[in-house]
Protein backbone atom coordinates (compact mmCIF):
# COMPACT_ATOMS: atom_id res chain seq x y z
CA UNK A 1 0.00 0.00 0.00
CA UNK A 2 1.01 3.64 0.18
CA UNK A 3 0.53 6.74 2.32
CA UNK A 4 -2.29 8.02 0.12
CA UNK A 5 -4.22 4.75 0.09
CA UNK A 6 -3.68 4.13 3.80
CA UNK A 7 -4.53 7.68 4.90
CA UNK A 8 -7.72 7.98 2.83
CA UNK A 9 -8.71 4.29 2.62
CA UNK A 10 -9.11 4.46 -1.15
CA UNK A 11 -10.01 1.74 -3.61
CA UNK A 12 -9.92 1.46 -7.40
CA UNK A 13 -13.14 3.52 -7.71
CA UNK A 14 -11.45 6.74 -6.55
CA UNK A 15 -10.26 9.61 -8.77
CA UNK A 16 -7.03 11.54 -8.29
CA UNK A 17 -6.98 15.21 -9.34
CA UNK A 18 -3.51 16.74 -9.65
CA UNK A 19 -2.50 20.36 -10.04
CA UNK A 20 0.37 20.79 -12.50
CA UNK A 21 2.85 23.57 -11.63
CA UNK A 22 4.52 22.84 -8.28
CA UNK A 23 3.09 19.31 -8.10
CA UNK A 24 4.09 17.64 -11.38
CA UNK A 25 6.64 20.08 -12.75
CA UNK A 26 8.82 22.82 -11.32
CA UNK A 27 6.86 25.98 -10.71
CA UNK A 28 8.49 29.23 -11.77
CA UNK A 29 7.54 31.64 -8.98
CA UNK A 30 6.39 34.94 -10.43
CA UNK A 31 6.51 33.65 -14.01
CA UNK A 32 4.99 31.00 -16.27
CA UNK A 33 6.07 27.75 -17.85
CA UNK A 34 5.42 28.67 -21.48
CA UNK A 35 7.73 26.39 -23.46
CA UNK A 36 9.10 22.88 -23.33
CA UNK A 37 12.60 24.06 -22.34
CA UNK A 38 11.11 25.41 -19.06
CA UNK A 39 9.00 22.32 -18.35
CA UNK A 40 10.96 20.22 -15.83
CA UNK A 41 9.29 17.30 -14.09
CA UNK A 42 9.86 17.11 -10.36
CA UNK A 43 11.84 14.19 -8.98
CA UNK A 44 9.77 11.03 -8.56
CA UNK A 45 6.74 12.32 -10.49
CA UNK A 46 6.79 9.71 -13.24
CA UNK A 47 7.11 6.87 -10.75
CA UNK A 48 4.35 8.40 -8.62
CA UNK A 49 1.86 8.82 -11.46
CA UNK A 50 2.64 5.29 -12.64
CA UNK A 51 1.77 3.94 -9.19
CA UNK A 52 -1.34 6.15 -8.92
CA UNK A 53 -2.50 4.84 -12.30
CA UNK A 54 -2.75 1.39 -10.73
CA UNK A 55 -4.47 2.63 -7.54
CA UNK A 56 -7.04 5.06 -8.95
CA UNK A 57 -9.81 4.67 -11.52
CA UNK A 58 -8.91 8.04 -13.03
CA UNK A 59 -5.92 10.39 -12.90
CA UNK A 60 -6.92 13.93 -13.94
CA UNK A 61 -4.76 17.07 -14.18
CA UNK A 62 -6.44 20.43 -13.49
CA UNK A 63 -4.34 23.53 -14.05
CA UNK A 64 -4.85 27.31 -14.08
CA UNK A 65 -3.01 28.75 -17.09
CA UNK A 66 -3.64 32.48 -17.24
CA UNK A 67 -0.48 32.91 -19.31
CA UNK A 68 -2.73 32.20 -22.31
CA UNK A 69 -5.02 35.16 -21.56
CA UNK A 70 -1.98 37.31 -20.87
CA UNK A 71 -0.67 36.50 -24.34
CA UNK A 72 2.49 34.83 -23.02
CA UNK A 73 1.65 31.52 -24.72
CA UNK A 74 -0.94 30.02 -27.02
CA UNK A 75 -3.25 27.09 -26.40
CA UNK A 76 -1.09 25.18 -28.89
CA UNK A 77 2.00 25.92 -26.74
CA UNK A 78 0.13 24.50 -23.76
CA UNK A 79 -0.95 21.40 -25.70
CA UNK A 80 2.70 20.83 -26.66
CA UNK A 81 3.67 20.82 -22.96
CA UNK A 82 0.80 18.51 -22.07
CA UNK A 83 1.51 16.12 -24.96
CA UNK A 84 5.08 15.86 -23.67
CA UNK A 85 3.82 15.18 -20.14
CA UNK A 86 1.43 12.46 -21.32
CA UNK A 87 4.15 10.86 -23.45
CA UNK A 88 6.58 10.78 -20.51
CA UNK A 89 3.94 9.31 -18.18
CA UNK A 90 2.85 6.67 -20.71
CA UNK A 91 6.47 5.66 -21.38
CA UNK A 92 6.89 5.14 -17.64
CA UNK A 93 3.87 2.82 -17.56
CA UNK A 94 1.34 5.30 -16.19
CA UNK A 95 -1.63 7.22 -17.52
CA UNK A 96 -3.25 10.61 -17.30
CA UNK A 97 -6.88 10.25 -18.33
CA UNK A 98 -7.36 13.93 -19.16
CA UNK A 99 -5.82 17.36 -18.65
CA UNK A 100 -8.13 20.33 -18.11
CA UNK A 101 -6.93 23.92 -18.09
CA UNK A 102 -8.38 27.31 -17.27
CA UNK A 103 -6.97 30.02 -19.55
CA UNK A 104 -8.79 32.93 -17.93
CA UNK A 105 -7.17 35.64 -15.84
CA UNK A 106 -7.14 35.58 -12.06
CA UNK A 107 -10.24 37.42 -10.85
CA UNK A 108 -12.27 36.32 -13.85
CA UNK A 109 -15.61 34.84 -12.92
CA UNK A 110 -16.02 32.47 -15.86
CA UNK A 111 -16.04 29.42 -13.59
CA UNK A 112 -13.13 27.36 -14.89
CA UNK A 113 -10.27 28.80 -12.86
CA UNK A 114 -9.64 27.12 -9.51
CA UNK A 115 -11.04 27.38 -6.90
CA UNK A 116 -14.17 27.48 -9.11
CA UNK A 117 -15.49 23.99 -9.96
CA UNK A 118 -15.49 24.26 -13.77
CA UNK A 119 -12.64 21.86 -14.52
CA UNK A 120 -13.99 19.23 -12.10
CA UNK A 121 -17.46 19.52 -13.62
CA UNK A 122 -15.96 19.08 -17.10
CA UNK A 123 -14.19 15.94 -15.85
CA UNK A 124 -17.45 14.61 -14.36
CA UNK A 125 -19.17 15.29 -17.69
CA UNK A 126 -16.46 13.35 -19.56
CA UNK A 127 -16.23 10.59 -16.93
CA UNK A 128 -19.68 10.26 -15.27
CA UNK A 129 -18.40 7.60 -12.85
CA UNK A 130 -16.38 10.24 -10.96
CA UNK A 131 -17.70 10.85 -7.47
CA UNK A 132 -16.18 13.91 -5.83
CA UNK A 133 -16.58 12.35 -2.37
CA UNK A 134 -14.33 9.55 -3.67
CA UNK A 135 -11.75 11.94 -5.10
CA UNK A 136 -8.52 13.48 -3.87
CA UNK A 137 -7.16 16.86 -4.97
CA UNK A 138 -3.39 17.31 -4.72
CA UNK A 139 -2.11 20.87 -5.05
CA UNK A 140 0.37 23.40 -3.72
CA UNK A 141 -1.82 26.51 -3.33
CA UNK A 142 -4.85 27.57 -1.33
CA UNK A 143 -6.91 27.74 -4.54
CA UNK A 144 -6.11 24.05 -5.20
CA UNK A 145 -7.14 23.02 -1.69
CA UNK A 146 -10.28 25.17 -1.77
CA UNK A 147 -11.18 23.69 -5.18
CA UNK A 148 -11.09 20.21 -3.64
CA UNK A 149 -12.85 21.13 -0.42
CA UNK A 150 -15.66 22.98 -2.24
CA UNK A 151 -16.39 19.81 -4.20
CA UNK A 152 -16.26 17.49 -1.18
CA UNK A 153 -12.90 15.95 -2.13
CA UNK A 154 -10.13 14.91 0.23
CA UNK A 155 -7.16 17.27 -0.10
CA UNK A 156 -3.38 16.96 -0.08
CA UNK A 157 -1.02 19.94 -0.06
CA UNK A 158 2.46 19.76 -1.50
CA UNK A 159 4.64 22.11 0.58
CA UNK A 160 6.05 25.09 -1.30
CA UNK A 161 7.07 28.63 -0.43
CA UNK A 162 3.41 29.58 -1.03
CA UNK A 163 1.79 30.80 2.24
CA UNK A 164 -0.81 28.45 3.71
CA UNK A 165 -4.20 29.99 4.44
CA UNK A 166 -6.32 26.86 4.10
CA UNK A 167 -5.31 23.58 5.69
CA UNK A 168 -5.45 20.38 3.66
CA UNK A 169 -6.38 16.97 5.05
CA UNK A 170 -2.77 15.87 4.55
CA UNK A 171 0.46 17.79 3.83
CA UNK A 172 3.55 16.23 2.23
CA UNK A 173 6.82 17.44 0.78
CA UNK A 174 6.29 16.06 -2.74
CA UNK A 175 4.14 13.75 -4.83
CA UNK A 176 6.53 10.82 -4.40
CA UNK A 177 6.04 10.91 -0.61
CA UNK A 178 2.41 9.87 -1.20
CA UNK A 179 3.56 6.60 -2.77
CA UNK A 180 5.63 5.47 0.23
Amino acid sequence: MSLISDFFNIDENWTLFLDRDGVINERIMGAYVTKLEDFHLLEGVLESITQFSKQFCRVIVVTNQQGISKGLMTEQDLHTLHDHLRWAVEHSGGKIDQIYFAPELKGSNLGLRKPNPGMALAAKNDFPEIEFTKSIMVGDTDSDILFGKNLGMKTVRIKTEEPIGIEADLTVNNLFELTL
